[in-house]
C-alpha cells in the first residue's frame, strides 16, 4: 500500500514567513499557480482515496489537482496551532517571552498560549495518521501541511533527518511505502 503525503500550495502567510496554523487561508495567487505548473508536470499519481485536513489551502489544493474528486476530511491532520503566535513573524515574537520559551523547549510540552505544544500535536497528528492507515487500502493522496508531514516523517524515520529536511516544499512530499499499519524502514520517496 502506498500513502502519498503533499503539502498544501504557498498562502500570503507562506510568502511573508507568518506562523500560520490554523488560521484558514486560502492559496494565494502565486500558490495557485505553482500547484497547477507541478499538476502540468504530471507529479501527482492517482489514488483510491483521497484525504485533507478541511482546512481551506489543503481543500484548494486538492481540488486544483483532483478536480471532481471526492476527499475525507481527517481534522487530526490539520497544521499546529500556533495560538497568539498565529500570523506573526519572528521578527514580531524574537523579545516575547511565552514565545521564547516555546522555542527553547527541549521536552516538547510547552504551549503556543491559545494553542497547541510539540507534544499535543504529535499524538493529535499521529492519531489521524492511524485513521488514514486504517481506511487506505491500495493507495491513498493525504494533502495536509508541512507541519503534518515532517511529524509524520520524524515518527517513522527517527534519527534520519532534521524537522528542517524533512520539510517539503509547497506541493511536494512523500510516498510511503505500507505494510499493514507499518511502514517498512526505509521505504519512503520524495515527490
Amino acid at each position: 500500500m502506498e500513502i502519498h503525503f503533499i503539502r498544501h500550495g504557498k498562502t500570503l502567510a507562506n510568502e511573508k514567513k507568518l506562523y500560520c496554523g490554523s488560521t484558514d487561508l486560502p492559496l494565494s495567487e502565486i500558490g495557485r499557480s505553482e500547484i497547477n505548473e507541478l499538476k502540468g508536470q504530471g507529479i501527482y499519481p492517482a489514488a483510491d482515496i483521497f484525504f485533507t485536513s478541511g482546512l481551506l489551502r489543503t481543500k484548494q489544493t486538492f481540488e486544483i489537482i483532483y478536480t471532481g474528486a471526492e476527499n475525507i476530511i481527517i481534522p487530526e491532520i490539520a497544521e499546529f496551532n500556533f495560538g497568539i503566535f498565529e500570523m506573526k513573524s519572528y521578527d514580531d515574537l524574537k523579545e516575547n517571552a511565552d514565545y521564547l520559551a516555546w522555542i527553547n523547549d527541549t521536552t516538547g510540552n510547552v504551549l503556543c498560549p491559545g494553542g497547541d505544544s510539540r507534544n499535543l500535536f504529535e499524538r493529535r497528528v499521529m492519531d489521524g495518521f492511524d485513521k488514514i492507515i486504517n481506511q487506505t487500502r491500495t493507495s491513498s493522496m493525504v494533502i495536509c501541511h508541512g507541519g503534518v508531514i515532517v511529524t509524520v516523517m520524524e515518527k517513522l524515520f527517527p534519527g534520519e533527518r532534521n524537522f528542517y529536511e524533512w520539510q517539503p516544499e509547497p506541493g511536494r512530499g512523500y510516498v510511503l511505502d505500507a505494510r499493514g499499519k507499518t511502514l517498512d524502514a526505509g521505504k519512503y520517496k520524495p515527490i
